[in-house]
């Protein structure tokens, strides 16, 4: 393309879930109400963890960092959302919508990581709890946490980095409740397969090598369950990766789901809709599911907020 047919854009429209102004009203009450729960109920895991010596374990430390990046993968994208609804306006501006697609990426391939790790501790719970203590210590949980954000910051700045060199025509409008990658990429008007290779290669690596982590020590972990002679053994056995195994299905199904059928702009309306399973409803899960059937949360949160916890 010429350069003279390129535009150098400052601002995007978000086009969000639904153009119709009736709907807007129910759609801010919706998301204000989730990001709320999805706040308050990972600060309160965070809080629990923090104020009670025996959850001070490698699987309450990585929970903890779990329900940090819950809250700032959701704070990345609903103020934003009801921002623009409360103020009737559709704006974001250039630098904001590559901010934002920083922060996302990060907090999104963060969470991925986070999650794989957490796989591997119930891996070694379940499967070589003589040796839990001396493989999961304290050096090697916050290792892996560390190289997790390192790799996911390097990640995402090299994504924002690559739509720096993007060119927009005319079309600015962008079929999605927050800059997404692949809608951004979807819009430009010069070169993308670079930019194309990069995300895929990267999907390939940083979520299907997770991904492949999670199924391998999960498999062992049912190995491992059905060798268990009694009953009570194995459904305490399970009970301890349960959770964990929910919020992976859930999350994985429907990031996963969003980026297969990103190919096709004709379904981009309904990859916004799935993909509001993922950024907003899994972080807003998480707290529930991580504290229904768990009594050590469950304790912990009563002695900060003095009643029982159901």
């Amino acid at each position: 393309m010429e350069p003279g047919n390129e535009t150098q854009i400052s601002k995007f429209h978000l086009l969000g879930l639904s153009e119709d102004p009736q709907q807007q009203p129910f759609i801010f009450g919706l998301f204000l109400s989730m990001y709320l729960i999805t706040v308050f109920g990972n600060l309160l895991i965070i809080l629990a963890v923090s104020s009670d010596s025996h959850l001070h374990t490698p699987m309450y430390f990585f929970l903890t960092n779990l329900s940090f990046v819950d809250i700032c993968f959701t704070s990345t994208i609903i103020p934003k959302m009801l921002w623009n609804i409360q103020t009737q306006s559709k704006v974001i501006t250039y630098e904001g919508c590559i901010t934002q697609i920083y922060f996302l990426i990060l907090f999104a391939v963060s969470e991925i990581f986070l999650l794989s790790v957490m796989a591997y501790d119930r891996f070694v719970a379940i499967c070589h709890p003589l040796h839990y203590t001396v493989i999961m210590n304290p050096r090697l949980c916050g290792l892996l946490v560390l190289v997790s954000w390192i790799i996911s910051i390097l990640n995402s700045l090299l994504h924002s980095l690559m739509m720096l060199r993007f060119s927009f025509c005319t079309h600015f409008q962008i079929s999605h409740f927050f800059c997404e990658l692949n809608q951004m990429i979807q819009l430009a008007c010069s070169d993308t397969f670079l930019n194309n290779l990069v995300m895929y290669f990267a999907a390939v690596l940083l979520c299907g090598g997770p991904f492949a982590g999670v199924l391998y020590s999960y498999s062992k972990i049912v190995s491992a369950i059905c060798r268990i002679s009694s009953a009570q053994g194995k459904y305490k056995a399970f009970s301890t990766c349960a959770s964990h195994l929910s919020v992976v299905s859930l999350f994985y199904c429907t990031l996963l789901g969003v980026y297969l059928s990103s190919a096709a702009p004709q379904i981009s309306h309904s990859s916004a809709v799935v993909s509001v399973m993922y950024t907003v409803v899994t972080p807003m899960l998480n707290p529930f599911i991580y504290t229904l059937r768990n009594k050590d949360i469950k304790r912990a949160l009563k002695g900060i907020i003095g009643v029982p916890v159901m």
